[in-house]
């Protein structure tokens, strides 16, 4: 459900969804996702003083906060 979640709010962000590419790792109650988009498109992603990359992080951990998980968001070019 958190990987559904980033690759929504990614393919929003960039022009091309087909280049997302999101990965989840689960260790006990510890979720990892990594997000990789195009290297020309990390503008997009990260915003303006990493705003949006920030904002993308806060809805991870809400969302997983509700499923009694501890996520984490690594987002890769």
């Amino acid at each position: 459900e958190l990987k559904t979640l980033v690759h929504f709010m990614a393919s929003n962000l960039i022009g091309s969804p087909d280049q997302i590419e999101v990965t989840a790792e689960q260790r006990a109650a510890m979720v990892q996702i990594n997000l990789r988009v195009p290297e020309s498109e990390m503008g997009k992603v990260i915003g303006r003083e990493g705003r949006i990359a920030r904002a993308m992080r806060t809805m991870v951990t809400i969302a997983s906060a509700r499923h009694n998980l501890h996520a984490r968001l690594e987002i890769d070019g």
